[in-house]
């Protein structure tokens, strides 16, 4: 079925609230075939909600949801929605970690069914990863939960745009870029170009502005549950964006972060640790106050150094030399970050309870103080930090994972790519809080995806294949350094 005017969703005055907060506060919004729709604001502008409504996992409190012009707003579910050929990538994943690759993909498809069905739906998701990512290194019977998180977003990509006797009319892209590098979003980016101009519509979340002004035809800007500006990506830049997102920051702090005056060698060493391939020419050595980033294709041992120096400091291992306490902030804030029973303000305060325990129980009332103190100074959006952690929006917890290591004793900050789903305003807030935190003398270690923000790191290691290739200084830092060493041997 398809709409007379082509349509192939139309939202009118949607609203959804959670309490006293309005996630959604009367949304318009309209999908035509062949559109790639960007969908930008801040951390709790309400962009989630309303995919959650148009994939059918939550209903509208009010409003009219029509797809292919027909009103399907009292029946409309996730069933209705896969009927109608409308999909979702999820910001947090939705893959099952106990099933293999192959056997997650036939979730998708029920006709999956009889006789070598897991070889033809390993079949399907393999071409499908080798369409839109090349060199993906993923097998149809690897298990998921044994995956890295970039290559389950890989995955759970893939899986959306996997075709067999059911339509697909729209994919939904929730920060599909938040996990993979820059070789491999770009490689996500140009097949979905691909498939809106031969008629696939797709809506893509991100808070990657240049990934938006770059692939999107139309552009949507959200804030406090309400659409704020629409029209053709062309009439945006990146100036005009962010004026539409409401973001304070003048523009020059986003395309020039500011610069520390840095001396290697002249602290103590913090941490000194070797790469597990013993080939690396030199050993990974961070300095007290200093901002080292670890850069390279993703899943190439970054995250593997961040765990030696935590094990060495908080289960006493040998397998790294590290002078003083650590926190870690993850990337992967559902499986390594978050505790999903608890309050906003338990997460935040579980690192610190030792100093907040009053003759051998803990005092509710100092740990209220520490939430309300870092809601303010990191800007989480919640009208209660009593409130489960679940509450808040994927870049409001991941504010909160913050909160917990800058409010500890750690002198050593581990930074697992902590930026997914973060708005362009928060993050700059959180580079000053770490630069701020450094000129104090704490060392942060900071692995991360996005090119811009190793320009706010002293130097930088380069990994391949598990070990050091490179080490930049900021002034050497470039994108194709960093790619140049990741693909080849350094000289």
């Amino acid at each position: 079925m398809t709409a007379s005017d082509g349509t192939i969703v139309s939202l009118e005055n949607v609203a959804k609230h959670f309490g006293a907060v309005r996630a959604l506060d009367g949304v318009d919004l309209r999908v035509d075939p062949g559109m790639c729709l960007g969908l930008v604001g801040h951390n709790g502008a309400g962009k989630s909600t309303l995919m959650n409504a148009l994939a059918g996992i939550l209903a509208p409190d009010r409003g009219v949801m029509k797809v292919h012009g027909h009103d399907l707003t009292d029946r409309y579910s996730v069933a209705v929605a896969g009927q109608n050929g409308i999909r979702c990538v999820f910001q947090e994943l939705s893959l099952c970690p106990n099933l293999t690759v192959a056997e997650n993909a036939r979730i998708f498809h029920p006709s999956l069914t009889g006789w070598g069905w897991k070889r033809r739906a390993g079949d399907m998701i393999a071409g499908k990863l080798d369409e839109i990512f090349p060199g993906h290194g993923i097998q149809p019977d690897d298990i998921v939960g044994d995956l890295s998180i970039g290559k389950r977003q890989m995955v759970e990509i893939a899986r959306a745009f996997t075709v067999t006797d059911a339509s697909l009319h729209l994919v939904i892209l929730d920060e599909p870029t938040s996990s993979l590098d820059a070789v491999t979003s770009k490689q996500l980016l140009d097949f979905v170009r691909v498939e809106v101009d031969q008629g696939l519509s797709c809506i893509l979340i991100s808070h990657m502005l240049g990934e938006v002004l770059d692939y999107c035809d139309r552009i949507v800007v959200m804030k406090d549950g309400l659409v704020v500006a629409a029209r053709a990506g062309a009439e945006f830049n990146r100036d005009t964006l962010v004026a539409a997102m409401g973001n304070v920051v003048e523009m020059e702090e986003i395309e020039e972060h500011e610069a520390r005056e840095w001396q290697r060698g002249k602290t103590p060493v913090a941490v000194e640790a070797k790469t597990d391939t013993g080939n690396d020419w030199a050993p990974f050595i961070a300095h007290k106050g200093e901002i080292v980033g670890l850069a390279g294709l993703a899943a190439h041992g970054q995250t593997r150094m961040l765990l030696k120096i935590y094990e060495a400091a908080m289960r006493g291992r040998k397998t790294a030399t590290v002078s003083g306490p650590v926190a870690l902030v993850a990337g992967d804030r559902q499986t390594d970050g978050i505790f999903h029973l608890w309050s906003i303000s338990r997460n935040i305060g579980i690192r610190s309870l030792r100093g907040m325990v009053r003759r051998g129980l803990i005092d509710p009332v100092a740990e209220a103080a520490m939430g309300r103190e870092w809601q303010d100074r990191i800007k989480i959006k919640t009208p209660d930090m009593n409130d489960n952690i679940l509450s808040l929006s994927g870049g409001n917890q991941q504010k909160a994972l913050f909160a917990r290591a800058l409010a500890s004793d750690a002198e050593i900050i581990l930074m697992d790519d902590p930026m997914r789903g973060v708005d362009v305003g928060t993050k700059l807030e959180v580079y000053d809080l770490i630069r701020d935190e450094a000129e104090k003398g704490r060392t942060f270690l900071w692995y991360t995806t996005e090119m811009d923000e190793l320009y706010n790191c002293d130097h930088t290691y380069v990994f391949r294949d598990g070990a050091i290739v490179a080490d930049l200084t900021r002034k050497e830092l470039s994108e194709e350094k960093v790619l140049q060493s990741s693909f080849k041997e350094s000289a």
